[in-house]
């Protein structure tokens, strides 16, 4: 019982109302608990056009991996339109594209854009120097690759942020007609490939055209070309290029390390809140091992269907050849330094990286082949 005396006049709320009061207030602060104050707006919607097409292509695969990736790491926050090669504009046109805001984004390679600025080539399809490309993007994340590549979109005009992913095996010499063991082999003959690449194997003896993904096989069937790179097992076989040839040469010097670069506009990127620049940017990453690990599943699984369901006859490159390409990239690479400090600038940077880490790499890292051989025979004689 209280002791404090009520004034004369003056209502008391009855103890059924005050409980029903303090009830309410109660489950609406449980609501408040339950339920934050979120503002729920429409999600926020990127185009991206990919270099790829669609259907069974796997880099339009790996493309839209990524998208979902943002989907998922947001929250439904932010998502990707994604649209196959040609849905806007040509390949060539998507660094301008996404430049100029006709494009929020894309998904391509560096080489693509070579045209404009040899350098573009060493961000993908450049030299080794016993560099991989999980090396190459090490290098542009910590060995002050990043800064380089800023000053190169500088110099063509883009106007976007950059992120890269998948770093690529090393990439089939290709296609040939019969295989091919001497440099004599392959001098003369009409050979389609990209980039830097381009200049050497030109320095080889070679005749290089420069084809879309999607004209190589055709181009073999009339003789436009007589050979052909394109990437790997799965896309070469989606490509049908086992229809028009039946010897296949792995493992090359003329690039052997490449990624996916995404190209997003500046002013896009700096319109979005600072977590989704970072989901932007962290699912490059996450596409980066996950893109990786899907590739040596179904690289290997194609690969084995060339051999054993169409008889393709596969083989590593010789070593005469893949010597001539060193002499080939040393070749094109003075040439470029001579004329172009800019180039020669990166080029430097990246051999400092490759002088020391890989001569860490190269010593810790024991003779897996020899282990390989151990379990399963002669690299040459086992079937997969």
């Amino acid at each position: 019982m209280s002791n404090i005396k009520r004034k004369k006049g003056v209502k008391t709320p009855s103890r059924r109302k005050f409980f029903k009061a303090a009830a309410v207030t109660g489950a609406a602060a449980a609501a408040t608990v339950a339920m934050p104050n979120i503002a729920f707006g429409a999600p926020k919607t990127l185009k991206m056009q990919a270099a790829w097409p669609s259907g069974a292509n796997i880099f339009f695969e790996m493309a839209g991996d990524y998208a979902k990736m943002v989907e998922a790491m947001s929250g439904g926050e932010l998502k990707i339109d994604l649209q196959p090669v040609g849905a806007v504009v040509k390949t060539s046109e998507i660094g301008q594209a996404v430049s100029s805001g006709v494009l929020d984004m894309g998904h391509w390679v560096t080489a693509y854009w070579y045209g404009k600025n040899a350098a573009a080539s060493l961000f993908g399809t450049g030299p080794s120097y016993g560099l991989s490309s999980q090396e190459v993007m090490g290098w542009i994340e910590y060995g002050g690759g990043r800064k380089l590549y800023e000053e190169t979109l500088s110099k063509v005009g883009f106007n976007y942020i950059g992120f890269f992913h998948m770093p690529m095996p090393a990439q089939p010499f290709g296609w040939f007609k019969k295989n091919v063991t001497k440099v004599s082999d392959v001098k003369g003959m009409k050979y389609r490939t990209v980039g830097l690449a381009t200049n050497v194997l030109t320095a080889m003896g070679m005749v290089v055209r420069q084809l879309p993904g999607g004209e190589i096989q055709p181009a073999m069937k009339t003789g436009l070309i007589e050979a052909a790179e394109f990437n790997n097992p799965t896309s070469d076989s989606q490509f049908g290029m086992q229809d028009v040839s039946k010897h296949y040469h792995l493992g090359s010097f003329h690039q052997s390390q490449e990624m996916f670069e995404i190209p997003i506009n500046k002013k896009t990127y700096g319109g979005l809140e600072p977590k989704h620049q970072a989901i932007l940017k962290n699912a490059a990453y996450a596409a980066n091992s996950d893109n990786y690990f899907k590739a040596l599943v179904r690289y290997s699984a194609d690969l084995s269907k060339l051999m054993n369901q169409h008889k393709v006859n596969v083989y590593q490159t010789s070593d005469a050849i893949l010597g001539e390409q060193l002499k080939g990239w040393d070749k094109v690479i003075g040439d470029f330094n001579k004329k172009d400090p800019f180039f020669k600038k990166i080029v430097d940077s990246q051999k400092a990286y490759a002088k020391r880490v890989m001569k860490y790499l190269l010593m810790n890292q024991p003779n897996y082949r020899l282990a390989y051989e151990n379990e399963f025979g002669s690299l040459a004689k086992v079937k997969i």
